[in-house]
């Protein structure tokens, strides 16, 4: 049995790209109430209440909707040094940069499939102003309940056109642990999902059925209750946010889930539940083609959108959602400066 990596411990921030940042900014503040921690050059650094750390989200002025990078915070230096060593020995290796807001030097790479990443290690713990200074010193921030009032970032799922290249290379070159897959009559896997702690699942892999590279699914914010994500369905029914997928259950993971599009055209989630994984040696749970086919856990039918979308669109336009009722999005001459309010 090969000895586990235990050189990384959690997905620490990602990048959204949007070509609407302006109408991207008050929905992430205003309707998944997070918090502006920093802005810098054309991005604005974004917090939910719960995150150690500065921020978790970093939303970035772009012609294109999609993902900019996915970073992931070393349990050391040590370990740092380790994973890029091996990232380099398989060739996916781009280099190192100084760092970025709240954060040291950082190593970037991409997996098989071309999506950005990077490693790092040195970070700044988060401390509050007077304003968001919580009364419980266990706490990073106040809770304010703003909007959907999401909680920290939870998990990332990318589209790859080759979904065991990546999900080996997740597994063999990072450390991170497989707990459910789907695998088609074929032998096809068609979705991985792995984590680098004991949450079910912190970074996916599904197969792009356009056969692209490099996309994104979505990003999916936690919030503590089933009935917070209920809430908050109800506020982006009222604020005309196009809901892909009302809340339910899945399968997949365990976990409650609500899909909706945030201006820029990127699917992104709200969820709460899953389960924990204690186990040492626990085995993969595999799902076959039929058993996906019925469905997620309590019946309900997966949309096709959510087979068929990611960002960038392979049109290269930013078409903006691709459901409605917020679906057309401004003409590309007139994107805001996201340095203003």
């Amino acid at each position: 049995m090969t000895e586990p990596i235990h050189d990384l411990a959690h997905i620490g921030h990602a990048e959204l790209l949007t070509p609407f940042p302006q109408d991207s900014l008050r929905f992430f503040v205003d309707l998944f109430g997070m918090e502006v921690e920093a802005r810098e050059g054309n991005s604005v650094y974004l917090r939910g209440w719960g995150d150690y750390q500065r921020y978790s989200l970093k939303l970035t002025e772009s012609d294109l909707p999609g993902l900019g990078h996915m970073a992931i915070r070393a349990w050391s230096p040590a370990a740092l040094d380790r994973r890029v060593a091996a990232i380099d020995e398989g060739g996916l290796g781009i280099g190192w940069i100084d760092g970025d807001h709240g954060h040291g030097p950082a190593y970037r790479f991409t997996d098989p499939d071309g999506h950005p990443m990077e490693l790092y290690y040195e970070t700044d713990r988060y401390d509050p102003p007077e304003g968001l200074r919580p009364a419980l010193k266990n706490v990073p921030q106040r809770y304010l309940g703003r909007g959907a009032a999401v909680k920290r970032l939870d998990h990332v799922n990318l589209l790859a056109r080759d979904v065991e290249a990546n999900r080996r290379f997740a597994e063999e070159t990072l450390g991170f642990r497989l707990y459910e897959q789907i695998v088609n009559d074929d032998g096809s896997e068609t979705g991985a999902w792995m984590s680098l702690t004991i949450a079910a699942h912190e970074l996916i892999y599904v197969a792009d059925h356009a056969g692209a590279r490099g996309r994104l699914h979505h990003f999916a914010f936690f919030v503590d209750t089933r009935e917070e994500l209920l809430r908050a369905a109800d506020l982006f029914l009222d604020a005309d946010v196009p809901i892909e997928a009302a809340p339910s259950k899945h399968a997949v993971a365990q976990g409650m889930f609500l899909y909706v599009y945030e201006p820029g055209g990127n699917r992104v989630e709200v969820t709460t539940g899953t389960h924990f994984i204690y186990d040492p040696a626990y085995e993969p749970v595999v799902w076959t083609q039929a058993e996906r086919a019925r469905g997620q856990a309590w019946g309900v039918k997966t949309i096709e959108t959510f087979h068929t979308y990611g960002t960038p669109d392979l049109s290269g336009q930013a078409t903006g959602p691709p459901i409605p009722p917020t679906s057309r999005v401004p003409d590309l001459g007139h994107i805001p400066d996201l340095g203003h309010t």
